[in-house]
């Protein structure tokens, strides 16, 4: 699943190509697509609607349109493409779930192989973190408001793994398995850790790392393992700056230990033990 800086290079390439641009026609062929209203509502709602800005909280891309606010989660495998025409390939078009098409002749194509992506509209809002859409989700990771004082608050009472902790969006919104791995370990703390034996001091190891590493990570185009990819096939390269993750019996690049494969709450988590203390 795209995380944080994924997001932020979809939407940053979505804003160069759309900004100012207008909604002309809509075709949604998954009725699951539309999260919050029969599917032919939002096909009316979009159309005629013009991208004015743009923005990110967490894993969700937010549109400001005339009169609405579009919210998209990518989930698994969500893409947005963006084509002078439909692609006639039907092993390529049978995962194109809704068609946008735009004033200036081109496609906004949404492309799913999963199914698993969602979009509400809402009316438009002053502040779009009050919509439904968000009733459960943190504060994004890059935000002022995600500060050490909040996620020790945070923490304090829970009981489950640090890692456990900041994969939940409802705590802080934006940070996947990859990038968890990574900010434990330039923290220095083990993921199986108790959040609630966390002090302020290691909150703020978390909260610096997460800030440096994702701020990183959007200026290399994200991370590309799998199949992430943006725009004209364009992928991230910070999969080439990972110290921890997927680098299970390698040599730790800050302690010379051998970085090992564990699992945490069911997911494949990655940990030096010789310098990631556990609390």
């Amino acid at each position: 699943m795209p995380e944080a800086p994924e997001v932020q290079n979809v939407l940053n390439y979505l804003q160069e190509q759309l900004q100012n641009h207008k909604i002309t026609s809509v075709e949604i062929s998954h009725p699951k697509l539309s999260g919050n209203m029969d599917y032919h509502e939002m096909e009316k709602k979009l159309t005629n609607q013009t991208f004015h800005k743009f923005f990110r909280h967490g894993k969700y891309l937010v549109f400001e349109l005339d009169d609405l606010d579009w919210i998209s989660h990518l989930r698994m495998e969500g893409k947005f493409l963006i084509e002078d025409k439909i692609p006639e390939d039907p092993k390529i078009n049978k995962h194109i779930h809704a068609k946008f098409h735009l004033d200036n002749g081109k496609w906004l194509l949404y492309m799913d192989t999963r199914k698993f992506g969602r979009m509400q509209v809402y009316p438009r809002t002053e502040d779009y973190y009050s919509l439904p859409a968000f009733d459960k989700v943190g504060p994004d990771v890059l935000s002022d408001q995600f500060s050490a004082k909040y996620l020790h608050n945070k923490l304090k009472n829970r009981k489950c793994a640090i890692k456990t902790s900041l994969l939940n969006q409802s705590i802080v919104a934006g940070i996947g398995n990859i990038y968890a791995d990574e900010i434990l370990f330039d923290a220095g703390l083990d993921p199986r850790s108790i959040s609630s034996h966390l002090d302020l001091e290691d909150c703020k190891k978390i909260v610096d790392a997460a800030k440096q590493i994702l701020s990183e990570s959007v200026k290399s185009g994200g991370t590309t393992i799998r199949s992430f990819e943006y725009g004209n096939h364009l992928s991230g390269t910070y999969q080439d700056s990972l110290k921890v993750h997927q680098k299970s019996e390698e040599i730790c690049s800050r302690c010379h230990g051998t970085i090992e494969k564990v699992i945490v709450n069911q997911r494949s988590t990655y940990v030096c033990p010789a310098c990631q203390i556990r609390k």
